[in-house]
């Protein structure tokens, strides 16, 4: 895999506010494996909460400012001044790819610029979306992901779009082939502070299938 030079700087800013532990020292939301292949795995998650805010750039370096602002938020940037822990995954997806906001906090409405993304921080399992801390930052939402059955995709190395682009392919392909039903869009899966070397790093690409599926 080549080196993005622009992916080394770009995770720079990163390093003061994600610590480079190991990723099971990061709670994730609670799932169950409910079946895989060799190139994707079928996961059964509960629901769970997330912070989410929608930033402006290209794939690459939009990351920099959402970091920033949702780690802002856990860190005690909010209503109770309370200081929360990191979890993982953190998630981005287009912010043109609609999801159910019938559950939000507050209650906003984005409209979608081109190269727009939305990040989103999970909470812990001990909050719920009524007993979590609001956001100081208006641009940044609270939203309840609701239970919904994942094919996912694990691959190493840099946060590139070419890297993230050439799994996207071989997950939607693959289930193609098996006849999986997608009725989502694919989500970036990121489980790793910036320090990790890239051929360490857990990613994933992930995307909602029908949970009939088999």
């Amino acid at each position: 895999m080549d080196i993005d030079t622009f992916q080394v700087r770009a995770i720079l800013p990163l390093i003061a506010l994600l610590p480079s532990v190991a990723v099971a020292d990061y709670e994730e939301p609670s799932y169950e494996v409910v079946g895989s292949t060799d190139a994707y795995e079928l996961r059964r998650y509960d629901g769970y909460v997330v912070a989410e805010t929608t930033v402006t750039g290209n794939f690459d370096d939009a990351g920099n400012v959402a970091f920033r602002r949702l780690a802002g938020y856990i860190f005690g940037d909010n209503s109770d001044g309370a200081e929360m822990n990191m979890t993982a995954p953190v998630e981005s997806r287009p912010a043109d790819v609609g999801v159910e906001m019938a559950m939000t906090v507050p209650v906003t409405s984005v409209e979608a610029a081109a190269d727009s993304y939305v990040y989103a921080f999970v909470m812990e399992r001990r909050y719920t979306i009524e007993t979590l801390p609001r956001p100081n930052d208006a641009r940044i939402t609270l939203r309840e992901v609701s239970a919904r059955t994942m094919a996912v995709r694990r691959f190493s190395g840099f946060w590139s779009e070419r890297n993230y682009e050439r799994n996207e392919a071989i997950l939607l392909s693959a289930l193609t082939t098996d006849s999986v039903r997608i009725v989502g869009e694919p989500l970036f899966a990121r489980y790793n502070g910036p320090l990790t070397p890239w051929f360490l790093r857990r990613n994933e690409v992930m995307i909602e299938v029908d949970r009939t599926s088999p």
